[in-house]
């Protein structure tokens, strides 16, 4: 049996996180714009992305990296989805407020430059752009020797919805439909964990994989000249899902004279990175959450789990565990939205239903529940 292992061992503390996080907000109250002007904040529950005025609009901001995946990329010197990654990261927490981004800079940080890799960077955020439909703007690369010791990529994203249309979770009511979104694989949170695992077992990126990689509705990014079995690097390396096709779309017709919903039935959206399933209770203070019919798992992360001996709670705590995105939808229109979404993302799948239960987080075949984030 092995040890077991969890994210806080692995060097991540999701609770001091949210601790030095919710301290740092507490210091910059008072570093705003009035409210009527350009730049003003509004106020926004969940915290996905930030929200400022801008005449008849709102501005929607994100800001985020890849993370310790890159540590991964730089082992085996493959950088053609951390772009992706980068991009993910930050445009579908956009997606969460409602808005459609619009437009990206990157930042990346390296000890040394090097082109090569540099060039491999900028064609995979060339194809970030594609998949998300947004500009990039501008960037910066900074040579920091002696500060950093492996390259760093994150970036900022920008977008923009109609004033009166945020999507925030602050119209959810009991018993409005839960719809999951596949995922394309870990995506890019939990790989201090991942990395963890790997050395613990003393498995090699370069291994076959030691598991069946079949799952549905997701493809794996290969390696150049790859041929061989699926290699654990590629299955660790698939980017993360980019989600605004289908959601900005979702979004647009609910705008149009097309069908019965508005986007006031959209009632919350939901980007689970970090903290896995317990980001659903960054929409609602009181409301609870059930989980009834899951997405399946990746089988990479049954295999994680068992060769780490990490418990379900943890995995589900902090990896996507297949479900990348969350749309909480009005009971009266769930069945119509739901056909609109499995013809552009199949997989997609009613999982669950806002509850009134506590503020908690249950998912009912296994048995755990979450009652903060």
């Amino acid at each position: 049996m092995p040890d077991k292992m969890d994210y806080a061992s692995a060097g991540v503390d999701i609770d001091l996180e949210g601790s030095a996080v919710s301290s740092l907000i507490s210091s910059l109250t008072k570093s705003v714009r009035p409210s009527g002007t350009p730049g003003a904040p509004v106020d926004l529950p969940g915290g996905f992305g930030g929200l400022i005025e801008f005449g008849d609009h709102l501005l929607a901001l994100a800001t985020d990296g890849v993370g310790s995946k890159l540590q991964i990329a730089s082992a085996l010197n493959q950088w053609s989805g951390v772009g992706i990654d980068c991009m993910a990261m930050n445009v579908n927490d956009l997606l969460c407020v409602g808005a459609e981004p619009i437009a990206f800079v990157d930042y990346v940080a390296v000890p040394k430059p090097d082109p090569i890799v540099h060039a491999a960077l900028g064609a995979s955020l060339a194809e970030a752009c594609r998949q998300a439909r947004v500009t990039l703007a501008g960037g910066e690369t900074a040579s920091l020797p002696g500060i950093v010791t492996e390259l760093d990529l994150s970036g900022t994203a920008l977008g923009y919805l109609n004033k009166g249309e945020a999507i925030t979770g602050e119209n959810l009511e009991l018993g409005d439909i839960l719809i999951g979104l596949p995922s394309s694989g870990i995506h890019s949170n939990g790989y201090s964990l991942v990395r963890k695992i790997i050395e613990h077992v003393g498995a090699s990126y370069t291994d076959p994989a030691p598991f069946n990689c079949a799952s549905e509705y997701r493809d794996i990014m290969r390696f150049e000249n790859s041929n061989a079995d699926l290699t654990i690097g590629e299955i660790l390396l698939n980017p993360t899902r980019i989600y605004c096709d289908p959601v900005v779309d979702l979004i647009k017709h609910a705008q149009s004279d097309e069908t019965a919903y508005s986007v006031s039935d959209i009632r919350g959206i939901c980007h689970i990175t970090g903290g896995g399933l317990t980001n659903l209770l960054r929409l609602h203070d009181t409301f609870g959450w059930e989980i009834n019919d899951p997405i399946q798992p990746h089988p990479e992360f049954d295999w994680l789990a068992e060769v780490g001996g990490v418990e379900t709670w943890e995995m589900y705590r902090t990896f996507n565990m297949g479900c990348g995105m969350i749309i909480a939808v009005n009971k009266e229109f769930s069945e119509t939205i739901y056909h609109w979404l499995i013809q552009r993302m199949p997989g997609a799948k009613i999982i669950g239903k806002v509850v009134d239960n506590g503020r908690k987080v249950v998912h009912s075949p296994l048995g755990i529940e979450f009652s903060h984030y």
